[in-house]
């Protein structure tokens, strides 16, 4: 009997065009559009799929759900980290767990492109124009001179850096274990503290993991720290701010605005007090969602379906 597929989250329909599954000619693949639903719908609707992909962080995979598929035997994810999955549990119950990589730069550039949207307006001139406006009703903000503060100068922080700079803007970045010469390396000056990052900040950019350390990184004392003018973007993870300090501090105009990726809950609730704010730009966590970057995923998902099969698992995740 062949393998069964599960190609989770494939919300554009584009995973068997942007990638060769040739290869898996002895295996039995269904592409999944829409999400599933919730835990108990998900372990039925799997419940005969040995292997499993997943796009990032779309549907989780808990203890709870992998005792309900017994017959799984491979969990591949789009990237090399996923944090909705209990790697420990599919360790116990004998599933392995594999990743791809990923082209960063996506997000990196969508952080740019926020930025500049907060700056100028794009998006509500847009909506004002297609609602039959002209005149235009906001006053746009210039990036040149103004201090970009990066919490987390890693590979993504580093690349809206130089961005920013090629803009002509004074960059500084922050995070608990960053260090001078690092950002020296990077041409980025040493903020010292994450306070001193938030005081000087027009722009604040987060690209940080989410960790116990970094959740609730950004929460009331540290927004109050903002200029009133200051814009705060985030496409890392939505719990690195607290949302509801966010959202109360945009409600009091205590900051200029925010443009935000990701969420505390995703999807968003369609009633979410984020979606009804002048002041903040939302976006469905969209930030690696590129063909180039979609291409890499599915290609070296396909490599490494094919690699377990044949009893050489590649990029496994422990």
């Amino acid at each position: 009997m062949p393998h069964r597929v599960a190609i989770l989250d494939d919300y554009q329909n584009v995973a068997l065009t942007l990638a060769d599954w040739s290869a898996l000619k002895d295996a039995e693949i269904k592409v999944f559009n829409k999400p599933i639903g919730d835990l108990d719908a998900v372990a039925k609707t799997l419940a005969d799929y040995s292997i499993v992909c997943l796009m990032r962080e779309r549907t989780p995979v808990p203890r709870a759900l992998i005792e309900k598929l017994p017959n799984l035997k491979l969990l591949v994810t789009t990237g090399m980290r996923n944090a909705s999955i209990d790697v420990e549990a599919a360790k116990t119950h004998g599933v392995t767990v594999c990743g791809t990589d990923s082209a960063g730069h996506p997000t990196a550039e969508l952080a740019v492109g926020l930025m500049i949207d907060l700056a100028r307006r794009i998006s509500l001139e847009n909506a004002r124009m297609k609602a039959g406006e002209w005149w235009q009703q906001t006053i746009g903000t210039d990036l040149y001179r103004k201090t970009l503060g990066i919490i987390g100068l890693g590979r993504l922080g580093t690349r809206v850096a130089k961005v920013a700079l090629a803009f002509g803007m004074n960059v500084i970045a922050w995070s608990q274990n960053l260090t001078e010469e690092k950002c020296k390396e990077a041409g980025v000056g040493f903020a010292g503290s994450k306070e001193t990052l938030l005081k000087q900040s027009d722009f604040v950019s987060i690209h940080m993991v989410l960790s116990p350390r970094s959740r609730g990184l950004i929460g009331a004392p540290e927004l109050a720290l903002m200029k009133p003018t200051a814009f705060i973007i985030n496409t890392s993870r939505g719990p690195i701010i607290d949302e509801t300090a966010l959202i109360a501090a945009l409600q009091a105009r205590a900051i200029a605005g925010a443009a935000l990726d990701v969420y505390d809950s995703e999807p968003l609730p369609r009633d979410h007090p984020l979606r009804k704010l002048s002041n903040a730009i939302t976006t469905p966590h969209l930030g690696y969602v590129t063909e180039d970057g979609y291409r890499i995923f599915y290609t070296q998902t396909v490599e490494a379906i094919r690699a377990f099969l044949d009893g050489t698992p590649i990029r496994v995740i422990s």
